[in-house]
């Protein structure tokens, strides 16, 4: 059964959409540089108004144990999601699980993946984009990500939108997808149509869950 984090959230209104659309997680970035930044309190008064069954995820850039640790007690995480760090050995020490953010460079190999995903319990294969993480609206390396698909937890991510989500997961086939600037009205504020097209396009991807 495909999985679905939606990311980039800064507003309520998007964060219970999302639930209410059958989203498996939600992201919050913590990453000052973002034009979807958020503070961990603002985002823990969102989060604590969503379904408990709904992950909490928090999304960093090169972080401080101690600065990730802060944030997990102020927004609730369940889960962090680290961007920019080769070694995500330094946060295993965490309570809560750690995802691992590739961003490869064109004509990376499997093997420089599973490197940089070394310890992390899945990893979000992003698109590259120099002094960016996340958010480009740029695809990412679909044929890179299917065959690391097939041997990690993966989670799809890069430039994912309504027109192009059915494609992603017949060529990819990851364990989940994480949309964010493919579903935006603006930087930080979804547009609920689109989000909804999205999950319309995957639902027979997910079992019962989203059945008309």
């Amino acid at each position: 059964m495909l999985r679905v984090k939606v990311c980039g959230l800064t507003r309520s209104q998007d964060a219970r959409l999302a639930c209410e659309l059958g989203a498996d997680a939600v992201g919050f970035i913590f990453y000052p540089k973002s034009p979807r930044f958020i503070t961990p309190d603002k985002a823990g008064e969102i989060a604590s108004g969503l379904p408990e069954h709904v992950a909490r995820v928090g999304v960093f850039v090169s972080p401080e144990p101690v600065e990730v640790q802060a944030a997990i007690s102020a927004a609730g995480l369940d889960a962090v999601q680290i961007h920019g760090s080769d070694s995500p050995e330094l946060y295993s020490a965490l309570p809560v699980q750690t995802i691992c953010a590739l961003n490869l460079p064109p004509g990376s190999q499997l093997r420089d993946a599973e490197m940089q995903a070394a310890g992390a319990v899945a990893i979000v294969f992003d698109s590259h984009a120099p002094g960016q993480y996340g958010g480009t609206g740029r695809l990412s390396d679909w044929q890179l990500a299917r065959e690391l698909a097939a041997r990690l937890t993966l989670i799809l991510a890069g430039g994912l939108n309504p027109d192009n989500i059915r494609d992603a997961v017949e060529q990819v086939k990851p364990w989940a997808v994480d949309v964010n600037s493919g579903v935006e009205a603006a930087p930080g504020e979804k547009d609920p149509e689109k989000l909804e097209r999205f999950f319309h396009e995957i639902k027979d991807y997910r079992g019962d869950r989203d059945a008309d």
